[in-house]
């Protein structure tokens, strides 16, 4: 198959419009991440986005609307989730609503609620509107590698998979939406994204975190939402991330660049921008200012795509502070490194030994 690469010119949009009415696959730019999309009540156009990601099928995926008015007969809205929607759609929040059977079980991996968000990209909204589908659509890479937020990310994981790609240039905000759950007491945040906890607090009152946020799903639990499995968003090197105090976090990423050359490891660091002089001789990828996670978090995936363009093995990270968007990019450091976390204290430990 050959894979367009189309600027979303009219002609480019009506093309994908008409793809996605055929059961077929199309890429799409939205805010957040890059999406592949699907007719979302095609159960057969679903199942072909698992094969192209290798993506488990007890994932689920998340519906995309143009409208209100296409959730009829689909849904059935919270009333907690009213207030959400008039505050933040279109935007980067997902929301977890009862389902009806209209849905395919291939969308929600058979559980009884499917996640919905509205995107406010204007290729996203201008494609649903022409296809007059609802699409289902995670993001547009193969399936455990970090989320595209280019089309040449995607080109990367979908050439010769897809028949399209719009290209809408680099996304906005660069992480996944936030997936809240709605639909059992107190609402929940599933996976972290740009819409902060504290956002949604100061709209709906009390907000929790489910605690697989900041671990590994444990055995025999459900992922609810996109985003929960355990190694996701990884790229091809062990990551390893390093807490601690500024100064022994900076030693310690020092010291354990310099055993994993020792080894023959091809190592680097991931750093803020404020640490990268003080590790220039440790192959220093700059993760943005530590006083902005906005800017982490737009420029996290685009970095761990170029550690692979650029064969690394061993990659030894700072954390953000996991308080507003820092939760979200936390979220995404700690699947990528399979949640493989050490403490600069003990790596400096005279009889601490490297692995």
């Amino acid at each position: 198959m050959q894979t367009k690469l189309l600027k979303p010119t009219p002609e480019a949009l009506a093309e994908a419009a008409a793809l996605l009415r055929r059961g077929e696959l199309v890429a799409f730019p939205t805010e957040t991440v890059y999406g592949l999309g699907a007719n979302a009540l095609d159960a057969d156009a679903v199942l072909s986005i698992f094969r192209a990601k290798g993506r488990p099928a007890d994932n689920p995926l998340i519906m995309h609307i143009h409208s209100e008015e296409q959730l009829d007969g689909l849904v059935t809205i919270p009333d907690m989730a009213r207030p959400l929607m008039a505050r933040f759609w279109p935007g980067p929040l997902t929301l977890l609503m009862p389902r009806t059977a209209a849905v395919p079980d291939a969308v929600t991996a058979g559980l009884a609620t499917v996640a919905v968000r509205m995107p406010s990209h204007p290729i996203a909204r201008r494609l649903l509107e022409s296809c007059g589908l609802p699409v289902a659509a995670p993001s547009a890479n193969r399936s455990g590698k970090p989320s595209p937020t280019t089309a040449a990310h995607v080109l990367e994981d979908m050439d010769g998979i897809i028949p399209l790609i719009l290209d809408g240039g680099p996304c906005e905000v660069g992480l996944e939406s936030t997936v809240l759950d709605v639909c059992h007491g107190t609402p929940c945040i599933l996976r972290p994204g740009g819409v902060t906890r504290e956002m949604l607090e100061e709209v709906i009152g009390p907000v929790t975190v489910a605690g697989s946020v900041l671990r590994p799903l444990r055995e025999g639990e459900v992922a609810r939402s996109p985003g929960m499995r355990y190694r996701h968003y990884a790229p091809e090197g062990a990551v390893l991330l390093v807490e601690g105090s500024e100064a022994e976090t900076l030693e310690a990423l020092r010291r354990l660049y310099r055993a994993a050359e020792a080894e023959g490891e091809k190592a680097c660091v991931l750093c803020f921008s404020e640490h990268a002089h003080a590790l220039s001789d440790c192959a220093p990828h700059d993760l943005g200012s530590i006083s902005c996670p906005e800017e982490t978090a737009g420029r996290l995936f685009d970095v761990l795509r170029g550690l692979d363009r650029d064969g690394y093995t061993a990659i030894f990270s700072e954390v953000v502070n996991p308080e507003g968007v820092g939760l979200a990019v936390m979220n995404r450091l700690g699947r990528a490194a399979g949640f493989h976390t050490v403490s600069a204290t003990e790596v400096l430990r005279p009889d601490h030994k490297e692995e």
